[in-house]
């Protein structure tokens, strides 16, 4: 693609960096047919390739960007499918970052939209805040229907109807504090505990520390460490998302640095792609790119990290049929698409892919808060296409998608890695009912 920046413009690191990528796509549209905003409303401004242009323009011209723009940026689920189809290699992932933060600092947004934005970014980051809020919502929820009925409100009424029926107490493992290995110590790993998960699924990462726990992994759960910033850096506000990758970079640099680290291990891989990109985030910070490069270097989710391991004996779940739903941001991301099924089947299950794996589930983040229809048609055409397995269960690595999913169907959707520490001889998931022949078994 043809691009016409003037030296002052490329002066700018972020247009500078935005101006290589755009060179690179060829206008061919390969994007378009993975693209979920394409496929379910068949607009050329929402695929990339739409979009691409829209930034291009708005950058070139150095204007602020336009109700259209904003429009069709939001409506980007930031899956990354299209990083995977495209023949040229397009970083399409850091150019839409950048198109966010000149949104941000250049459109004022109305005010309805600018005020479910902000309670995001001040709740959803905090645990004890977040889980303070979805009790205060819980009342709120028998007013949705009227909040959905209301202009600009949408988003409001998407956030109460997530809303957990039961809202799980606090855990221990979210302490700081080391978790010893048992036997012969194979490894040192830290653990993010990440913001949102702890709250909704705090067994998630119980899980991870049980099992690391028994094959022989001390676990660290480092002081001052916190939300990842993904959730704010896909809202463009850059320097809330830099400053939350600073501490965590602080807080995991001090355990590498006091023990050392073999890795740093995610179990959302929303965060996984994040953590991974922070080298990048901070690269024109001279006080942390080499430390922020040294934290991406470590970050592994937690099923790359368990397939670097010799596992023990499955003692549990040997036959159940299991449907793996790979999270964009773990296929697309992160591009882990072998290890997760790899190590689903040496447990004993039979895995299952679902057609169009490829499209998002519509959680991405706050997109099924602040893009509600859509993401309810994708979640849909999701759940349809899972259900066409016929799975006694669905398996996925990411909070987000597991919450999305469960909205839409009676099929139990649990953690990965909740699966593998039952499999290895740890506690049953919540989620997870009795079987027939374990029903059978008992009684007998």
């Amino acid at each position: 693609m043809q691009t016409n920046f003037t030296a002052e413009q490329l002066a700018d690191p972020g247009v500078a960096e935005s101006e290589k990528i755009l060179r690179k796509c060829v206008h061919c549209g390969f994007c378009t047919a993975t693209c979920p905003t394409y496929v379910t409303l068949g607009n050329e401004l929402d695929s990339p390739r739409g979009r691409i242009y829209l930034i291009k323009d708005m950058l070139e011209n150095d204007r602020p960007a336009d109700k259209q723009v904003v429009t069709h940026i939001d409506r980007c689920l930031s899956c990354l499918a299209c990083v995977t189809t495209c023949p040229s290699g397009v970083d399409y992932m850091h150019l839409i970052d950048h198109a966010r933060a000149y949104i941000e600092k250049t459109y004022k947004r109305p005010l309805p939209d600018r005020i479910i934005r902000g309670l995001l970014a001040m709740v959803l980051p905090y645990p004890a805040r977040f889980r303070a809020s979805l009790y205060a919502a819980r009342l709120g929820r028998p007013f949705a229907p009227l909040f959905r009925a209301l202009p600009g409100m949408k988003p409001l009424a998407a956030m109460l109807e997530l809303v957990p029926a039961a809202i799980p107490g606090k855990s221990g493992f979210a302490e700081p504090g080391a978790h010893a290995a048992k036997g012969n110590k194979r490894g040192r790993v830290a653990i993010l505990t990440g913001c949102a998960q702890p709250v909704l699924k705090p067994g998630i990462n119980e899980a991870t520390i049980r099992l690391l726990n028994r094959i022989g992994v001390e676990v660290v759960v480092p002081e001052g460490e916190g939300c990842c910033g993904a959730l704010v850096h896909h809202m463009g506000r850059e320097d809330d998302a830099l400053s939350a990758a600073r501490r965590n970079v602080d807080a995991w640099t001090r355990q590498i640095d006091n023990g050392g680290l073999d890795a740093i291990i995610i179990t959302a891989s929303g965060c996984g792609t994040t953590i991974k990109d922070y080298g990048h985030m901070l690269r024109l910070d001279p006080a942390y790119a080499d430390k922020a490069a040294r934290v991406s270097a470590l970050a592994r989710d937690i099923t790359e990290y368990l397939a670097t391991l010799d596992m023990p004996e499955p003692v549990n779940g040997a036959g159940l049929v299991v449907t793996y739903h790979s999270a964009c941001s773990m296929q697309h991301g992160q591009k882990i698409t072998v290890q997760p099924k790899a190590l689903l089947k040496a447990a004993g299950f039979v895995v299952k892919d679902p057609p169009e794996g490829h499209l998002c589930c519509g959680s991405a983040g706050t997109y099924n808060i602040m893009q509600p229809e859509i993401a309810r048609t994708l979640r849909d055409r999701k759940v349809k296409n899972i259900e066409r397995t016929r799975p006694d269960l669905i398996a996925a690595g990411n909070i987000g998608c597991i919450t999305q999913i469960a909205g839409g169907t009676g099929i139990p959707v649990i953690h990965t890695v909740e699966l593998l520490d039952w499999v290895y001889g740890g506690d049953r998931p919540a989620d997870l009912p009795e079987t027939e022949a374990e029903a059978v078994q008992a009684a007998e």
